[in-house]
């Protein structure tokens, strides 16, 4: 079967876009900063952690937040967050590799591992973005003579502790003057026992990362074609040639496709025996698009509901993109919706922040494979501290049995049996933090406060700003861009959350 039919499920194709967007980071950040987030919080049915009961659950419910029992964001210190000391131990510089959303958690961990070594973070290196490149090093001055500093380059161990940066790296900063750390992709642990650091890592994540100005207007233009007829769900349809390739699940594939994801993986991926029934019955193979549908259908969607896809090629094409198609038929994506073509050249990277912005601003959002997707993660993430929006999350696991039942012709009680798996979920409520669901997927409780706390740690501090900063996402969402006075309003927007 021909490969590339997954640009024709679209009314103009899903191509990615092509200027690679810019992060700015508040660098400040660093020294101090009570900077926190006051969403609207809107709220319905739910348990101790916003869990609904299935015989309760109103689909149209899900368009609003879910609920919040009395939490909100709140990335601010809470105890005594004092500024850096006047002198630098040295210079940090890390190589932030992989997808954008790889290199978002990266510079996050970055900004960590500075603050506990006491060094100035040299702005961080992206893989496919030169302009964030600060290759010169400034110079150091030792006895009245001024030298050119060079960095000692480092691997860090994958998810180093804490204690590797305050010793080992600590020592060889001191030696040098500078070090380089490559790759820095999950380079520092999630799992930090401090939550002062794990709040700066929110401030970063969620208040000093920004995209461009153009990436902004063109995501905040796509929301509003959206919105105006009505609410929307965006879908995050992991089914493409690499992440299917990863899994391993090839079987339903055509063997000419089976033969170019073998090989795929046995390039890109350590060779390990991988079965396909057994990959999807611990939940590893991505839900087809189909899959896709029949779980939005069972839980009460129906066909006019509006879906945006955030997506690559689909691999194997209409094949797999006409049964969802015929369940709901309203699908766009940023090429379909947006500007004809977001910039020449973006390598990918600009319509992956399109994409990410469209669906942190969605009614609700649906991931299709949430386990080594950062997009996923990261969205879920932010989604839950902008204000608990709903999240649907399929189990997929629980949900495997259930589809090869269908498959084998068993489809009586199909959609009940769906729905038991589905409502048996947080929605995007405040909940528990259990291994191996990642910090940047939910940061709480380190990241958020109680209004009316039983626990007084919980408390929300006293002088939280958030009456000064709490429109600050609803008006970048809401609000069209002045490209004219993008530059000076940004400046002092930052400034004012530092």
């Amino acid at each position: 079967m021909r490969r590339g039919g997954g640009e024709a499920w679209l009314r103009r194709g899903g191509g990615a876009g092509k200027s690679p967007p810019r992060m700015c980071v508040a660098v400040a950040v660093l020294v101090a900063g009570t900077v926190w987030l006051c969403a609207s919080w809107a709220g319905f049915m739910g348990g101790p952690y916003g869990g609904y009961r299935v015989q309760d659950v109103d689909v149209n419910k899900l368009w609003t937040t879910a609920g919040s029992n009395g939490w909100r964001a709140s990335s601010a210190p809470r105890s005594y967050w004092p500024p850096p000391p006047a002198e630098t131990n040295g210079y940090l510089r890390v190589r932030c590799n992989g997808g954008l959303n790889q290199q978002r958690s990266a510079i996050c961990n970055a900004v960590v591992a500075a603050r506990i070594m006491n060094a100035t973070l040299v702005l961080p290196e992206l893989d496919t973005n030169s302009f964030w490149r600060d290759k010169s090093l400034p110079g150091i001055t030792s006895k009245g003579k001024t030298k050119k500093l060079k960095a000692h380059k480092i691997e860090p161990p994958r998810d180093a502790p804490l204690s590797w940066y305050t010793t080992l790296a600590l020592e060889e900063m001191k030696k040098y003057g500078a070090i380089y750390l490559t790759p820095f992709s999950h380079r520092l642990a999630e799992d930090i026992d401090d939550p002062e650091l794990q709040r700066l890592r929110c401030r970063v994540n969620y208040h000093a990362l920004r995209f461009k100005p153009h990436i902004m207007k063109i995501s905040n233009e796509i929301v509003n074609k959206l919105r105006s007829e009505g609410h929307f769900i965006s879908i995050h349809l992991r089914f493409e040639m690499d992440m299917l390739a990863f899994a391993g699940c090839i079987d339903i594939f055509t063997p000419e496709e089976q033969k170019i994801l073998i090989e795929y993986r046995d390039i890109n991926f350590a060779k390990k025996k991988l079965v396909y029934r057994e990959r999807r019955l611990i939940g590893k193979c991505p839900l087809t698009p189909e899959e896709v549908g029949l779980i939005l259908r069972a839980i009460g969607f129906d066909n006019s509901t509006r879906i945006y896809l955030a997506s690559g090629e689909i691999f194997g094409g209409d094949r797999f993109m006409s049964p969802f198609r015929a369940i709901f038929p309203r699908l766009d994506n940023h090429s379909s919706v947006g500007p004809e073509k977001l910039e020449e050249n973006a390598r990918g990277l600009a319509g992956s922040a399109v994409d990410y912005m469209v669906c942190l601003l969605s009614d609700i959002f649906m991931p299709t494979y949430d386990g080594p997707s950062n997009f996923a993660n990261n969205l879920m993430g932010h989604r839950l501290y902008y204000g608990f929006r709903t999240t649907i999350t399929p189990n997929r696991k629980a949900l495997a049995p259930i589809f090869m039942d269908r498959e084998e012709g068993h489809v009586i009680g199909f959609e009940d049996r769906v729905r038991q798996v589905m409502f048996n979920t947080h929605f995007g409520g405040p909940h528990k933090r259990i291994h191996p669901e990642s910090f940047y997927t939910n940061s709480w409780p380190e990241c958020f406060c109680h209004m009316n706390p039983t626990n007084p740690a919980d408390k929300c501090p006293s002088d939280d700003p958030h009456e000064v900063l709490g429109g600050q996402l609803q008006n970048e969402e809401i609000e069209d861009t002045d490209l004219k006075t993008t530059d000076k309003s940004t400046t002092q927007t930052e400034e004012a959350m530092i």
